[in-house]
């Protein structure tokens, strides 16, 4: 379906978002000494082996041992250091939750906690390691930034804008090749949503993965004449309220897209803002309160409504609401 519309970002590659995470900290460990990576022996999941390779002496295997990681990486930072932790969403936030609210959250200690193999593409491996829910567990953490990129560069970029942010942060990011369709020289602002395309009938919000899907969206619903906005809201939190409301207030509804569950996600942090500024229809894209299975990313994304056709589904109800 894509070769035949008229999509307004195209691509000539398609890469996994961890390596991205993999070559963005190795740019960042040439850049700065103080970078440090730790990794609970998924050195090749992570794409860390660059890093290990170059940098011996700065990286630290601690093997299937996710709590005690996040404890080395927050006594790191008191010596000046800067910690990036690798491993599974799921392990990266389910396992350690206890540790990470306690010695880097409260502590407002300066440790990246970055996670791959997030959400449904994660695929074959199935529902227990598909975690949907790190991101409504990550945000409402205090001090804790939260930050979900669209594409390989992106990924990348925004591993390096980690170096120079001061405080915890949680990196959220996948498995399965996926289209490259932003600058390779982006630079990434935290915090600062990102407007991919102009409309005026309809705004589609939307992170991660699912960002290409709303692209395609849009060049769906243009065919049938709805002129859609696609924002990127890398960042969930702090949420680029400025953008929500500026596009809002023109369009007059919006739909939200994550891959993630619908309750605690990018769309509940939405609705909040319309909820105390402007009150306005919202429809949303997630997982609706269920656990993944086994499947491809693109059965997976079919099957539980997490691609364009679903959004273009979602837009034109949300429009029908105004």
């Amino acid at each position: 379906m894509e070769k035949t519309l008229d999509l307004k970002f195209t691509y000539t590659e398609k890469k996994d978002t961890r390596s991205g995470f993999g070559d963005g900290l190795l740019e960042a460990g040439r850049k700065n000494p103080n970078v440090v990576g730790l990794c609970a022996d998924l050195i090749g999941s992570l794409k860390m082996g660059a890093f290990e390779k170059e940098f011996p002496e700065r990286f630290f295997q601690v093997g299937i041992a996710e709590a005690n990681m996040i404890g080395l990486a927050a006594g790191m930072t008191i010596g000046g250091k800067i910690p990036f932790t690798g491993t599974f969403a799921n392990f990266s936030t389910g396992r350690v939750y206890d540790q990470i609210r306690q010695s880097v959250a409260y502590s407002d200690k300066n440790v990246k906690i970055c996670a791959s193999h997030a959400g449904l593409t994660l695929g074959e491996d199935g529902a227990t390691h598909q975690i949907l829910e790190d991101v409504g567990m990550m945000k409402m953490l205090p001090h804790m930034t939260v930050i979900v990129p669209c594409d390989y560069n992106q990924t990348k970029a925004a591993t390096l804008a980690l170096v120079d942010h001061v405080g915890p942060a949680y990196l959220r990011f996948g498995r399965p090749s996926w289209p490259v369709f932003t600058p390779a020289d982006q630079k990434f602002e935290i915090g600062k949503a990102v407007k991919m395309i102009e409309g005026k009938d309809v705004t589609i919000f939307a992170n991660g993965h699912l960002v290409w899907e709303a692209v395609v969206a849009e060049a769906m619903l243009r065919e049938e004449g709805i002129s859609a906005e696609v924002i990127n809201i890398h960042t969930i939190k702090p949420l680029d309220e400025e953008a929500i409301l500026n596009s809002v207030q023109k369009t007059g509804c919006a739909v939200s897209a994550e891959e993630h569950q619908v309750n605690g996600g990018l769309g509940d942090s939405i609705a909040q803002v319309l909820a105390r500024n402007y009150p306005a229809p919202l429809e949303y894209i997630g997982v609706n309160d269920s656990f993944g299975e086994s499947g491809t990313p693109t059965q997976l994304l079919e099957k539980y409504g997490l691609n364009a056709e679903n959004i273009v589904k979602a837009a034109k109800k949300a429009i029908a609401r105004k």
